[in-house]
């Protein structure tokens, strides 16, 4: 039975025998080394199958399995957010989180936990304390991050959905590395405001699926569609940076989407951008030192050295450059605002490049990689991603941003993946 799995395919067997297979593809699907790195927690095969056979008929997310990342809270498991410390100073909680509790109503059925970057504070995927995620079928590439277990999981095909979080690029970029199809959907939002923040102004709450299909039956039972006797405009605006495979595949796939911009929106478009990179650095070195000072000298040592030193580059901010990324974040929606008086959407690559290696992820490509997802990001905008192949057989992926989780575009971008 192993082998891609859709959520109608999960809904087919019986409850023992859904468990059953969620184990047994862990084992097979993931190497020792990969199955910690990838998952924090799963549920025993027994434990599994009673949620299966709770899962009320009907409804219509019924019988499709699912992985939460771990800054969801799940009754009676400790959340972690890809530290060793986090439950020391954050107590386990007695319920689910907003975001695994709405999943649970639609019927899917929880089977763990995956691991993160830590903290989320990071786009690539490594973990010094549980190991670095590798794109199934690539052992020698990345994830990306920071939802990087449960983007392995799904691309492993171990389940067919998983829950992730995007505050710079978080569901775009391993949507994009591994292959798969990834929704965001917008700041302060109920599913996010109880989860481990990184920064309150840009996270957002997420989801991973293998196929369209599968995506359009998750985003219609946790949000809903919605269409348009109207053919939605857009337009596809190829930013600078893409490595010459990535750009050539984007611009043909983009092409089933919309046209590429002209002039003059390519250049307001452009400027309009040039500041989202830094107002997005600043905004969430803020926001994240907030989230962790009550706690962070006490834990110093066990903060990676990587993510110590983005959390403490707050105290290095000038009042110049506070005050630059809180204009660049009020000229950037505004221009968002005015592109939506005219288009419905815009088309913009997900990452520069295929899956990195690990000599790979450097400052530089993570750089590369946010620049592109910042405008987005800083315009708090739903996206939808859809992956590209890349000759090399490795992925990219397209950002369709969109002004609403319900706008009309979602349905008919979708529509052109199948």
């Amino acid at each position: 039975m192993l082998g891609g799995m859709n959520f109608t395919a999960w809904q087919q067997l019986t409850p023992p025998q859904a468990a059953r297979e969620i184990h047994k593809r862990v084992r097979t699907q993931l190497s020792p080394v990969q199955q910690r790195a990838v998952i924090s927690f799963l549920a025993s095969e027994e434990e599994i199958a009673g949620r299966f056979q709770r899962s009320r008929p009907g409804s219509p997310l019924a019988g499709v399995p699912f992985f939460a990342k771990d800054l969801f809270d799940v009754a009676g498991v400790s959340t972690f957010a890809g530290s060793t410390f986090l439950p020391e100073v954050r107590a386990t909680r007695e319920a689910d989180g907003a975001f695994v509790h709405a999943l649970r109503e639609t019927g899917a059925v929880l089977a763990g936990k995956t691991h993160l970057h830590e903290f989320a504070y990071g786009v690539t995927g490594e973990n010094p304390h549980y190991g670095d995620c590798e794109r199934p079928r690539f052992p020698d590439r990345t994830t990306g991050g920071s939802s990087s277990g449960s983007a392995a999981v799904v691309a492993a095909g171990i389940v067919p959905l998983a829950l992730g979080s995007d505050t710079g690029c978080s569901v775009r970029i391993p949507a994009a590395f591994c292959g798969l199809f990834g929704f965001r959907l917008t700041p302060r939002d109920p599913w996010i405001s109880d989860a481990v923040p990184l920064s309150r102004s840009f996270d957002t709450a997420g989801w991973f699926t293998a196929n369209g299909p599968d995506m359009r039956a998750a985003i219609g039972a946790l949000v809903g569609l919605r269409s348009s006797e109207r053919e939605p405009r857009g337009c596809y605006l190829e930013l600078p940076g893409l490595d010459p495979d990535v750009a050539s595949a984007c611009r043909e796939a983009a092409a089933r989407f919309a046209p590429s911009s002209d002039r003059a929106v390519r250049d307001d478009l452009m400027h309009g951008f040039a500041p989202a990179l830094d107002t997005y650095h600043t905004i969430v070195a803020q926001e994240a030192w907030e989230v962790h000072k009550g706690w962070a000298e006490r834990f110093r040592d066990r903060y990676s050295s990587v993510v110590w030193q983005r959390l403490n580059r707050v105290h290095s901010l000038t009042p110049m450059q506070i005050a630059a990324a809180d204009l660049g974040l009020a000229t950037i929606r505004m221009l968002w605002t005015k592109f939506f008086l005219t288009f419905d959407f815009l088309v913009l690559p997900a990452s520069p490049c295929a899956a990195l290696t690990k000599a790979e992820c450097t400052l530089e490509n993570r750089g590369r990689i946010l620049s592109l997802n910042a405008p987005a990001s800083v315009g708090g905008l739903p996206v939808l991603t859809v992956p590209v192949p890349l000759p090399s057989g490795l992925t990219t992926g397209l950002q369709i941003i969109v002004n609403h989780p319900q706008s009309p575009v979602v349905d008919w971008a979708l529509a052109r993946c199948r």
